[in-house]
């Protein structure tokens, strides 16, 4: 099967890598030519222009974006829109707002183009080695490309979640869940690091990993960036905040679910612009150690 990969950052080319790996026809486009060369690095066919990709398929055609939520995305598939043909199938698997997500399978349906909102989760590794992916869109389409989420998904790792929008909107909420879990670890190191014992924070990461009831991959990723920055000298306290949450705040306001533990994170969020403190630092670094997101170091 070929599959066209639009936005070959951090997360797309690892899902072009991981697509390619299971044995599709992987060909790529970004508008950073840098990108590109990345992209024929590890023997992905790249494009200068979108167009000229789409002009490539031999057969159906099979559009995965992986691109920044907002202008970006839109821009990107109103092209789609005038360029791909019936029965063509669009994947957006960026953090899209599930409100734009059912609204935007409305206009590719009544091009009689397939639609599917698909939020990734797993960082840049889960992306490369086994992603979490959760999909929107019509059920008995979803099952013609099943196989693509199975293949480039952890194992138990994919769920079709139903109607247009469904995908994102799950994704929403387990990113403010995410904010939520991130901001206690954070202040918990805090509270430790603050005490009057001298811990070795990188230990203390490393044995609440084994055994406890707060064990996991956020744990395991505090254990690594404590091990290389025992104090996290080179970081800053300045977490940014991209989005999900206030989407998941906003929502929840209007359904009447009260969600405090995910609003004071975003709030935290918001706080850590101005101050430089331990907890934010927490964050930043697991932010940077799950998804290489960019962090704003001392000297920057």
């Amino acid at each position: 099967m070929e599959v066209g990969v639009v936005g070959l950052g951090k997360m797309g080319l690892n899902i072009a890598c991981n697509l390619k790996s299971h044995h599709y026809d992987v060909m790529g486009y970004d508008v950073s030519e840098q990108v590109r060369e990345n992209g024929k690095k590890e023997g992905i066919r790249m494009y200068h222009n979108l167009e000229t990709m789409i002009q490539a398929f031999k057969e159906r055609k099979v559009i995965w974006l992986m691109l920044p939520a907002g202008e970006i995305t839109e821009g990107v598939l109103q092209t789609l829109m005038k360029t791909l043909t019936k029965n063509d199938i669009v994947i957006e698997g960026g953090n899209s707002n599930f409100k734009d997500s059912i609204r935007r399978a409305q206009a590719f349906k009544e091009l009689g183009i397939h639609y599917f909102d698909c939020g990734t989760s797993g960082g840049i590794s889960g992306a490369l080695g086994g992603a979490c992916t959760m999909i929107g869109g019509d059920a008995e389409v979803f099952k013609e490309i099943e196989q693509i989420f199975k293949d480039i998904s952890v194992e138990n790792g994919y769920l079709y979640t139903g109607k247009s929008g469904s995908g994102h909107f799950l994704k929403m909420v387990h990113n403010g869940i995410e904010y939520g879990m991130m901001q206690a670890i954070g202040e918990g190191f805090q509270v430790v690091s603050q005490s009057e014992f001298d811990y070795d924070l990188a230990q203390v990461a490393r044995v609440w990993n084994h055994g406890s009831v707060i064990r996991g991959w956020l744990m395991e990723i505090a254990q690594q960036q404590f091990m290389e920055s025992p104090n996290l000298e080179e970081y800053r306290g300045i977490v940014a905040a991209s989005g999900e949450a206030k989407w998941t705040i906003e929502t929840a306001l209007d359904m009447g679910v009260a969600v405090p533990t995910i609003a004071l994170s975003l709030f935290m969020r918001n706080l850590s612009q101005e101050d430089d403190s331990f907890s934010a630092k927490v964050v930043s670094a697991l932010r940077n150690g799950f998804g290489g997101h960019t962090v704003v170091k001392k000297d920057d």
